[in-house]
């Protein structure tokens, strides 16, 4: 149970404390240090020094007050990397207000579930999204949009919505409140294994916890600057980079996204010295002269120590985490050796289980089911927002979380990641439910029946694709279906969730109660 329902006098680590706090308590501390460096792809990078970003935080918070944003609801943060992202965040954190960090790249369909599920007030976003959030947001009572794109002009001017400049007040009137480190915090919107992605609901004590303890699995000193271009939207950079830089006192440049061709730049501009990454990002990595110069000491990212990427010549830790777990369950050694192409052993803060489908132990060599114990609404997520059901049959009855990961439990304690069960595909590091796309190709007219796997790519880990047993006797099939399905996957779904390949069947493999094999539909692909 959360440490607010505990036995009273049990004392959490966040007693008296929330991320209010500690962006305060680092504005006194490190006043003139740099904490935030935008780095756009145009014009020169600026930096943010603690005491002036928390100045313009308190401007914000106290702005979205005047405009009538209350504790307790919920406002959109529709925006690609850039610095008002995380003055928004910051100051609806302040105010009360609870932070709905979205997917950019989300389709039309889901930003109408996202704002209607939360029941968002008010959206902050881009000009390339302003229409978007306009059309399919409608009970918003107003939109803001900040002046550029990621640090592009924008292509256009937004059709509607408040300038972002506009909503700041005087500092002096920052909102004050009572400090509760379990008050609701912030929601990410995550693809599960239906057919709408769950809003992981974090407290204060979830942001701090994932703040502290990132920053102590990574090894993060106040000395440090860490390069930042996975989305904000994400746990891995929100919590894995900025928190983390946060809570020690560090430096998090900010890049618009990822690019192969100013990683290095920037990284020697800024002697970067910690990046969070992707395998995708780092096979892009290696089409590029490396500099010898460079200051990195340490990367995090899927796997530990992988063979391929020795010509970084920095030490890379693997890991393992979920939005649900705030942080690392499982990490590699900072300072010893790790089984190459593991995710390391299980972070100390958890228990973790690894167990065949009956519920016994896995033994080494072995693959499980994953599953992982911690405090909800402090070492794990509070709740799904406004899905009891699903955040109670997210729980085993020994109280650990169902990952829905499948692991492989090898010598000395280290673990290597197996495959994802109930069908959850890792597209360029995005996470993608499979039955998600089926359910929307499913309802297009024309098609009896679809099954989406994984097909591995080069630079993406994965992409979808569909096999489709058309229904008897549709006129045109399959060429005009092609067309069909691939226009409604676009109208419904983010692009990479798009399925890359089509394929039609007269038949699918079954197993057990006429479910298709999927493991077979993957041996076709080759």
């Amino acid at each position: 149970m959360p440490l607010s329902q505990a036995a009273p006098g049990i004392i959490g680590p966040f007693g008296g404390l929330d991320v209010p706090w500690l962006l305060r308590m680092r504005a006194e501390s490190r006043r003139n240090h740099p904490f935030l460096i935008w780095a756009p792809f145009e014009g020169p990078a600026r930096n943010w020094s603690y005491g002036e970003f928390h100045e313009r935080v308190g401007a914000l918070s106290a702005g979205l007050a005047n405009r009538g944003v209350k504790p307790g609801e919920y406002v959109l943060i529709h925006l690609d990397n850039c610095i008002e992202a995380m003055l928004a965040w910051f100051a609806c954190v302040e105010l009360g207000a609870i932070a709905v960090t979205t997917n950019t790249r989300s389709a039309a369909a889901e930003m109408e579930y996202f704002a209607g599920h939360c029941g968002a007030v008010a959206a902050i976003t881009q000009p390339a999204y302003a229409e978007l959030i306009s059309a399919n947001c409608r009970d918003l009572r107003w939109i803001a949009v900040i002046s550029h794109d990621a640090g592009s002009t924008p292509a256009q001017v937004a059709p509607r919505g408040d300038s972002f400049e506009q909503l700041f007040a005087d500092s002096a009137d920052r909102p004050r409140r009572a400090t509760d480190p379990f008050a609701p915090c912030s929601v990410q919107y995550t693809s599960g294994t239906t057919s709408r992605p769950k809003a992981v609901l974090w407290t204060h004590a979830n942001a701090l916890w994932g703040a502290k303890i990132n920053a102590a699995h990574e090894d993060l000193h106040a000395g440090d600057v860490h390069q930042t271009y996975l989305p904000l939207f994400h746990t891995n950079a929100l919590a894995y980079s900025m928190l983390a830089s946060l809570w020690v006192g560090a430096t998090c440049v900010i890049q618009p996204r990822f690019s192969a061709s100013r990683f290095w730049g920037v990284a020697l501009e800024h002697n970067c010295t910690w990046t969070s990454t992707i395998p995708f990002c780092m096979k892009a990595l290696l089409e590029h002269e490396i500099p010898k110069n460079h200051n990195f000491r340490l990367w995090g990212t899927a796997v530990s120590e992988p063979p391929p990427f020795v010509a970084f010549s920095v030490k890379t830790i693997g890991w393992w985490g979920m939005t649900e777990t705030i942080t690392h369950g499982i990490v590699g050694e900072v300072d010893q050796p790790n089984t190459p192409m593991s995710i390391g052993r299980a972070a100390p803060e958890y228990q973790i289980r690894i167990v065949e489908d009956d519920g016994t132990p896995t033994e080494v060599g072995g693959t499980g089911n994953l599953l992982i114990k911690g405090i909800p609404g402090l070492s794990l997520f509070s709740e799904y927002l406004h899905n009891e059901k699903a955040t109670r049959e997210s729980f085993d009855e020994h109280g650990y979380f169902i990952t829905g990961d499948r692991v492989t439990l090898l010598e000395n304690g280290f673990i290597r990641f197996g495959d994802r069960t109930k069908d959850m595909l890792k597209v360029g590091g995005e996470n993608v439910a499979a039955s998600e796309i089926e359910q929307v190709i499913a309802v297009v007219p024309g098609v009896r029946e679809a099954a989406v796997v994984a097909k591995k790519h080069p630079m993406l880990d994965e992409v979808p694709v569909v096999f489709i047993i058309p229904q008897a006797g549709v006129a045109g099939a399959p060429a005009d279906l092609h067309d069909t399905v691939t226009a409604a996957c676009r109208t419904a779904l983010a692009d990479f969730k798009v399925p890359r390949e089509i394929h039609f069947v007269d038949d699918m493999p079954r197993s057990t109660l006429e479910k298709v094999a999927k493991a077979e539909l993957r041996k076709m692909l080759g």
